[in-house]
């Protein structure tokens, strides 16, 4: 099915609508690949993506290339390109987190995805509390009493934002570079349970009070406190997804 019109195809090499059309494609390919519509071992061709989605021979090279940089595909001379085995895949690529969240196989995601949350966030929450800046620990407080704040209110889009902040604010302050690699991926989960409507309309006091917890334990300078109000939040992330 076609994603461009003629005008498109004749502008997309030419500083025209490529990029836009461009992404478009990868957004497309990327979800069938996760979702498992392209199983690993499909097998693609330049030729076979213009037709499709009415892209010139330019868009559909950069359109692989990017999904190669997140082995989803790999190109071999006589075989064409094909679909990769997911055991390759770079699975902490954001997008990549985004397209599985979007796929009927999201549950398997999200469980795997807390899973890997509770062994590094508690982590990161008490490496905050010994290395943290000054600015940092006043941030991660007035946070906290934002998140309170919107959440009471049930100013859901406020609230992922202050969320996000606030969670990778203490991947960066940790002082571990792994995990600050991972903000990215985090980012994405809370986006996508939010966006699919797995947020309560007000986020549950017991949730609140945890942010808060950690903020005070991160200023305090307590890293066993932090590392357990962490782990507090995402007991109560898993339970209230229901995840095994």
């Amino acid at each position: 099915m076609s994603t461009a019109t003629p005008q498109d195809q004749d502008n997309t090499d030419d500083g025209g609508p490529a990029p836009a059309l461009q992404g478009r494609v990868v957004e497309a390919l990327g979800v069938a690949i996760a979702s498992g519509d392209l199983p690993p071992g499909s097998r693609l061709t330049l030729e076979g993506l213009q037709q499709e989605y009415g892209i010139s021979r330019t868009v559909a090279r950069d359109t692989m290339k990017v999904l190669e940089s997140m082995n989803l595909v790999y190109s071999r001379r006589r075989v064409g390109i094909v679909v990769q085995e997911r055991r390759f895949w770079n699975v902490f690529d954001p997008k990549l987190v985004r397209w599985r969240l979007a796929s009927d196989r999201r549950e398997i995601q999200y469980s795997s995805l807390t899973e890997l949350r509770i062994a590094v966030e508690p982590i990161a929450a008490a490496g905050a509390a010994r290395r943290a800046s000054a600015a940092e620990r006043a941030r991660l407080t007035s946070l906290a009493a934002d998140l309170r704040r919107l959440g009471e209110a049930g100013e859901l889009e406020a609230f992922l934002a202050a969320d996000i902040e606030f969670h990778c604010l203490l991947l960066e302050s940790c002082g571990n570079e792994m995990f600050l690699a991972l903000e990215g991926m985090v980012a994405e989960v809370l986006t996508s349970r939010t966006k699919q409507g797995l947020m309560p309309f007000k986020p549950r006091n017991e949730a609140l009070q945890a942010h808060e917890d950690v903020a005070a334990a991160v200023a305090g300078g307590d890293a066993g406190a932090a590392e357990a109000a962490m782990h507090h939040i995402l007991d109560e992330v898993r339970n209230a997804m229901g995840l095994r």
